[in-house]
């Protein structure tokens, strides 16, 4: 039986699987330089070996269609050399929130694609991420280094919500569901990572825009963190303690502006999805409120890093649909 051609959504999943996972193995090979507890160090062992992995099969893929393989990243943009940027627990946390991206990630590719292979392929990789993310988590519960989400108690019985529970504005606010708990302790997590990364690399970034935007990063991450934060205070929730005491005060750059800012960017356009889930659940208008501020403040930022990686040639394009109007012009 002749196979199909790759469709534009499996190309889509490919290209962006394959910038993400060369972006990936870079992380992972300095990470494996500098973490010194061994199960941790484990851990970075199977993502790097998964990583491989994947570029190998979506070469294949690619070879099959005689479509271009993407630059991505290489050697040249890591240094190996590089001291000790981030503790072992940052790298720890690092690749459970990164678990969090490539379960989502491979989840929505296996929904887009059609063809037998590409479905079996993300299926391979939605049982090695949960793998991977279960692997995590037991080595972070068994160290101490993961804060468990709020606990609430249990009602006596179900119970059926009163006018005025959408609410928010003004007047007295009900308690946050366990809903909204749960999609504002996920975010905030995500946003600690975003705020360390961006603190770290602010440290050794060499490009003064590059330092400058990521400045700007660190200050917007702040923000969405004391947001997050608010309302877990006024519901009487805990929350964890952030992760920038875990970056070292080292100044040497261990990775590329290019790989930063893609890096930055990478998290930046995750977060606005990760917003977008979060208000589509949240019913308090003052929570759905706050979400369609960040949404708007981090697609600015967002695009402000697009702009500069295009200033920099740093901005590889992804596959495009025919200009049929450039095209008609042209003959």
């Amino acid at each position: 039986m002749t196979t199909a051609v790759l469709t534009s959504t499996e190309i889509a999943s490919l290209w962006t699987q394959y910038m993400n996972d060369t972006m990936a193995i870079c992380f992972s090979k300095y990470a494996l330089a500098t973490i010194e507890d061994a199960e941790i160090k484990t851990i970075y062992q199977n993502a790097l070996e998964l990583s491989k992995k994947h570029l190998i099969r979506i070469k294949e893929f690619f070879d099959q269609e005689n479509f271009p393989v993407p630059y991505g990243f290489t050697e040249h943009d890591v240094n190996l050399k590089a001291p000790r940027l981030f503790l072992d627990a940052f790298f720890l946390n690092y690749m459970l929130v990164m678990t969090y991206h490539g379960l989502t990630g491979y989840a929505v590719s296996l929904q887009v694609a059609s063809r037998p292979d590409m479905r079996e392929y993300y299926t391979e990789c939605n049982h090695e991420a949960i793998q991977l993310y279960n692997e995590i988590m037991d080595v972070a519960l068994s160290k101490g280094l993961y804060t468990r989400p709020p606990y609430i108690y249990s009602p006596e019985i179900p119970e059926i919500a009163q006018p005025g529970f959408l609410t928010g504005w003004i007047g007295r606010k009900r308690p946050l569901s366990a809903i909204e708990i749960s999609n504002i302790s996920f975010n905030m997590n995500k946003t600690y990572l975003s705020k360390a990364l961006s603190m770290a690399f602010a440290q050794v970034a060499n490009d003064p825009k590059v330092k400058q935007y990521l400045k700007r990063g660190l200050n917007l991450s702040t923000k969405i963190t004391e947001v997050f934060h608010k309302f877990f205070i006024d519901t009487n929730l805990n929350f964890p303690i952030s992760w920038e005491s875990m970056v070292t005060n080292s100044t040497t750059p261990p990775f590329s502006d290019k790989l930063i800012m893609f890096h930055i960017g990478f998290l930046s356009s995750a977060a606005v999805g990760f917003y977008g889930a979060g208000q589509a659940v949240a019913m308090r208008r003052d929570l759905s409120l706050a979400y369609m501020k960040l949404i708007g403040q981090q697609l600015l930022f967002s695009e402000d890093g697009a702009e500069l990686m295009l200033e920099k040639g740093w901005f590889e394009k992804p596959p495009m649909a025919e200009d049929r109007n450039r095209l008609m012009v042209k003959h």
